[in-house]
C-alpha cells in the first residue's frame, strides 16, 4: 500500500538517496530541509518538496495542515547539525549541533505523537563511550555498551539524549518508533569538500586532485581504526528495520574495519597514481569504531555484502568526476 514518507534533512546526502529509494518504492515522498534540494543531483527524487527550518514550530504546523487529509505516515528524521571531524570535534560547533538538533527532536516527537505518525531517528554511532573505543584493534560498540554514557562529542551527547527522548515517548505515549545507530556511511552524491566532509569523501577528494609523487595529509596517527558502509547497503538496512517490528536502538554498519592510513592506501591504489602520506595533527575522534551487529542479525536477520573497496571505487569515481 501506498504510503506518505517525510524525509527530513532530505538534501543531505543520506537523506536524497533516501528520498530517491521510497519514491521508487512507490510512496508519496515530502522531502524536507532547510537547504535547497541537494545540489549534487538534478533529479527529483520528492514528490513535494519544503524548504523550512525545522528548528521552527510554525514549520511542523505546515507540514501537519499539508498532511491534513494523509493517512499511514511515516516520518524519516534525518535532520541535524552534523559534519566530519573539522566540524564535530573542534569544539567551536557545539552550541549549534546540540541546540538545533535537539530542538528538531522535541518538534517532531510532538508532531509525530499528536498525528500518530511512525517515526524512524537516524542515530549515530558516535553515541558510545570513548573509553571503549581507545584501542584500535578492539572497540567495543556493541548496543548494550552505550551506558555509562561518555560519548565523546558533543554531537553524540545530543544523539544519546534524542535516542531516549523518542523511547520515552514509546513508552508513554505508546509513539511508533525505530531507532538506528549509522555507522560512517559513505558513497556518490555526497559533501567531499568544505570542512564538513567525512574521511572516504575527504581523502578521494585529496587523491583526485594529488598529481604523481604529491604527498597527501592525513589528521592523526593514521593508526585509528573506522568501519565504513556503502550508502545502497545503510538504505537496505532501515528498510528492513522499518518493516520489522523491532524499536532499536541497533547498529547499522559494517564489521569490515581499517586503519585511516590503510583506507588511504586503498584509495591511492584505486586511482592508479603513486603518492606518499603525511600524518599531521587534527581532530582524531576515538581511536577505534566498528559496527557490531550481532544484534541486527540476531532481530533482523540482515547483513551487509558489499565490500568496502566496491563501495569506495564507485565514491572515488564519482569524486574524481567532481574535481577534474
Amino acid at each position: 500500500m501506498k504510503k506518505t514518507c517525510i524525509v527530513t534533512g532530505a538534501s543531505g546526502f543520506i537523506g536524497h538517496h533516501l528520498c530517491k529509494k521510497l519514491l521508487q518504492n512507490g510512496n508519496r515522498v515530502i522531502a524536507i530541509d532547510i537547504d535547497p534540494w541537494n545540489k549534487f543531483t538534478n533529479v527529483i527524487y520528492f514528490t513535494f518538496f519544503m524548504q523550512w527550518d525545522l528548528t521552527k514550530e510554525s514549520s511542523w504546523k505546515s507540514i501537519i495542515s499539508y498532511l491534513s487529509d494523509s493517512k499511514d505516515v511515516e516520518i524519516y528524521q534525518l535532520a541535524c547539525k552534523m559534519g566530519g571531524a573539522g566540524f564535530i570535534f573542534t569544539g567551536n560547533n557545539d552550541a549549534e549541533i546540540m541546540s538545533e538538533s535537539a530542538m528538531i527532536n522535541l518538534l517532531c516527537a510532538q508532531c509525530a505523537r499528536q498525528n500518530g505518525w511512525k517515526v524512524f531517528l537516524s542515530s549515530s554511532a558516535c553515541i558510545y563511550p570513548s573509553f571503549n573505543q581507545t584501542d584500535p584493534d578492539n572497540p567495543n560498540c556493541e548496543e548494550n555498551s552505550s551506558y555509562p554514557a561518555n560519548p565523546d562529542s558533543e554531537y553524540g551527547w545530543e544523539k544519546l539524549f534524542s535516542e531516549r527522548l523518542y523511547l520515552a515517548f514509546h513508552r508513554n505515549y505508546n509513539l511508533d518508533i525505530r531507532i538506528a545507530r549509522l555507522h560512517n556511511i559513505f558513497g556518490p552524491e555526497g559533501t567531499f569538500q568544505g570542512g564538513k566532509e567525512k574521511a572516504p569523501a575527504a581523502i578521494c577528494r585529496k587523491v583526485a586532485q594529488a598529481k604523481d609523487g604529491d604527498t597527501i595529509e592525513i589528521w592523526g596517527p593514521g593508526k585509528q581504526t573506522r568501519s565504513f558502509l556503502y550508502i545502497d547497503e545503510c538504505l537496505e538496512g532501515i528498510e528492513n528495520l522499518m518493516n520489522s517490528n523491532f524499536t532499536g536502538p541497533v547498529n547499522i554498519g559494517s564489521e569490515e574495519m581499517i586503519s585511516i592510513n590503510n583506507l588511504t592506501k586503498m584509495i591511492i591504489k584505486i586511482s592508479g597514481k603513486k603518492l606518499n602520506i603525511k600524518n599531521i595533527e587534527g581532530p582524531v575522534g576515538v581511536m577505534g569504531r566498528n559496527s557490531c551487529n550481532k544484534l541486527i542479525q540476531e532481530k533482523l536477520g540482515w547483513k551487509p555484502s558489499r565490500s568496502l573497496e566496491d563501495g569506495i571505487k564507485m565514491t572515488y569515481e564519482w569524486i574524481q568526476n567532481q574535481v577534474i
